[in-house]
């Protein structure tokens, strides 16, 4: 396994993954204005997460977890990776999502203890991954 600490900061670059086509929270694939969740919730962490250093939101079609509508990875190499779901896509959703990404991109293991996540993220970690190689 690759060592986070070995890696420069300037250098090291998280990536908060959005999943694009998720529906909403009450089932309905896309709102009066054509959008799906996903759309909705990639647009608030992206307003949520503008100039945070160190992490990069991306979008992706489908991370295949549809039973938890409003899902996300968060990942960076050398450290355990995150997917969490369940979110209502809303801009105080969005602002825990990128407290817990900064903390994250903060951790040189990548473990954030429990008592610093933000309210709005608990309850909706649907798996914790092993640290993949750079």
């Amino acid at each position: 396994m690759t060592d986070p600490e070995a890696v420069a900061p300037e250098a090291r670059r998280a990536r908060l993954i959005v999943c694009s086509t998720c529906r909403h929270p009450d089932g309905s694939p896309v709102d009066a204005q054509g959008l799906t969740g996903g759309q909705r919730l990639l647009n608030a962490v992206t307003a949520a997460g503008e100039g945070t250093a160190g992490l990069e939101i991306v979008e992706q079609a489908c991370l295949w977890a549809c039973s938890d509508h409003c899902t996300v990875y968060l990942s960076e190499a050398g450290k355990p990776a995150y997917l969490a779901g369940r979110f209502t896509p809303t801009a105080e959703a969005a602002t825990a999502l990128i407290d817990f990404a900064r903390r994250y991109v903060d951790s040189p293991q990548g473990v954030v203890p429990y008592r610093d996540w933000p309210e709005g993220v608990k309850g909706h970690f649907i798996a914790r991954l092993p640290a993949q190689e750079s």
